[in-house]
Order: structure tokens, then C-alpha cells, then sequence
């Protein structure tokens, strides 16, 4: 199973733990409204409470491309406060693993 694949089953199970097993140790998340970059321990409480929220939603997620180095992923997202973004995810992979994320997002009005 393609890791894109492995991702996708963790957040559409609300499983927290399986997609924080799928990130490297060295994991860094990289914030697109500030460039700040968060480790995985620092990403793991967020994430948690991401997908424990009811409020959050997701559609239309899908994989644009995926091999050994990269997965290139859309999805459009409602947040909590009622605003909605079109989100490209751009995941680097190392081991198998998730090393690097970066996020680009467009506001939908």
C-alpha cells in the first residue's frame, strides 16, 4: 500500500497514533502562514486535536502524484471558524516515512 494510501486510511479513522507512526523521527511540519517550522512532537498535540474535532472537516482529498521521494496530495478543508481553504500538501519522504511537510493553502470564499 502506497504511504499516500496508509495517510489517508489514518485521517479518514481519526487515528492519530497510525499517522504520527507514519512520520520520520526527524519530522518537521512547515507552517504556510508563518514559514515556522514545528518537529513532531511539537505537531503531534495539533494534529491530535484536529482529528478529535468534529468541526473540522475535509473533502475531495486525493494524491496528484506519489513515488519514492514525494507525495503531492489536494484536499479542500472547512476549519471551526467557519473559513474554508483549498490545501496542497507537499509530503518528502525518507525511510518510508513522512520527513517533510509543507503546506500551500488558497482561502475559498
Amino acid at each position: 500500500m502506497a504511504l499516500y494510501e496508509k495517510a489517508k486510511a489514518a485521517l479518514d479513522n481519526k487515528d492519530a497514533q497510525a499517522y504520527l507512526d507514519l512520520l520520520h523521527d526527524d519530522f518537521v511540519f512547515v507552517r504556510h502562514q508563518t514559514g515556522g517550522e514545528v518537529t513532531k512532537a511539537e505537531w503531534a498535540p495539533t494534529l491530535t486535536a484536529m482529528m478529535e474535532s468534529t468541526a473540522l472537516e475535509t473533502s475531495n482529498e486525493r494524491c496528484i502524484y506519489e513515488n519514492d521521494d514525494i507525495i503531492v496530495s489536494h484536499q479542500f478543508m472547512k476549519f471551526p471558524d467557519g473559513t474554508s481553504e483549498a490545501v496542497m500538501v507537499v509530503n518528502m519522504k525518507k525511510d518510508g516515512k513522512i520527513i517533510r511537510a509543507e503546506t500551500g493553502a488558497t482561502p475559498i470564499k
